[in-house]
């Protein structure tokens, strides 16, 4: 199933969407009552997805991100894929607010005093049920689904500060969609970045260092887990900068495609 979130001339509505997205003259959004979770109870109202605007699937309570998750992807930013002990390292997480969260085809903000700002596409699992120190082999008991997202970031900011906070907490800075996709295998899945139609990531989630089942363990004996949660699992190799008037473009196999404009904010 593929849930999300429209607005339609008859307010803001989480919807399923039936048919094929691809062809939005064909898929159809059918209104969900209250809320994704669980099983969904449908009002009866429908709009045609291309009468409608697609927004960010989910309004997450938080948003958990890992770093440092792909080998190749350490290295291209200077660091060691090991830990020089011949075991993996633990996950490296940080946060970024939900002010963040955007849209499909909204527009990324590049704040005035941020160069470069650089793209990270990234695999997302949204989390569908209040949940704490969930072992991995269970992980798939709390997840509602997985989505895309762009992991935007400063990246001067983030070497100034010497943390990632600002770096990666300016609003705009984690695009989400378009949608979530309930029955999905994460665990190799084709994921490919496009910079106005030139691809610059293409990896496989199957090459991540620690699993979608091992990170929802490591986060949740952390912090409690609650729907909606957003979980960004890491980007791999091809990170680099987009530029005002640029559109970025992250599609993941079985998913679909999230794209954005980029704007230098302020602009005159």
């Amino acid at each position: 199933m593929r849930l999300g979130r429209i607005a339609s001339p008859d307010g803001v509505a989480f919807v399923a969407i039936e048919g094929p997205p691809e062809d939005p003259k064909q898929a159809v959004a059918r209104e969900i009552a209250e809320h994704p979770f669980g099983t969904p109870n449908f009002t009866g109202r429908q709009w045609p997805l291309a009468d409608v605007r697609v927004l960010a699937p989910i309004l997450a309570t938080k948003v958990v991100c890992v770093g440092k998750n792909y080998a190749a992807h350490i290295e291209e930013m200077g660091g060691k894929a090991g830990n020089g002990t011949g075991e993996r390292p633990d996950p490296v997480i940080f946060m970024k607010p939900n002010t963040a969260i955007i849209g499909p085809n909204a527009a990324i903000q590049l704040p005035r005093d941020a160069d470069p700002v650089h793209f990270e596409g990234e695999l997302a699992a949204v989390i569908g049920r209040p949940c704490k120190d969930v072992p991995a082999a269970r992980a798939a008991d709390v997840i509602l689904g997985y989505t895309v997202a762009n992991d935007v970031t400063a990246r001067d900011q983030q070497r100034k500060d010497g943390q990632w906070t600002r770096a990666k907490g300016h609003d705009t800075f984690c695009p989400v969609g378009p949608w979530i996709v309930t029955d999905l295998d994460p665990s190799d899945l084709e994921l490919r970045t496009e910079v106005n139609g030139e691809v610059k990531q293409h990896s496989r989630t199957s090459l991540m260092i620690h699993g979608v089942g091992e990170i929802v363990e490591w986060i949740s004996s952390v912090m409690t887990l609650l729907p909606g949660d957003l979980i960004l699992t890491g980007t791999p190799e091809g990170v680099g900068p987009i530029e005002d008037g640029d559109t970025v473009s992250v599609t993941i196999e079985g998913i679909g495609t999230l794209s954005n404009p980029v704007v230098r904010k302020g602009k005159s």
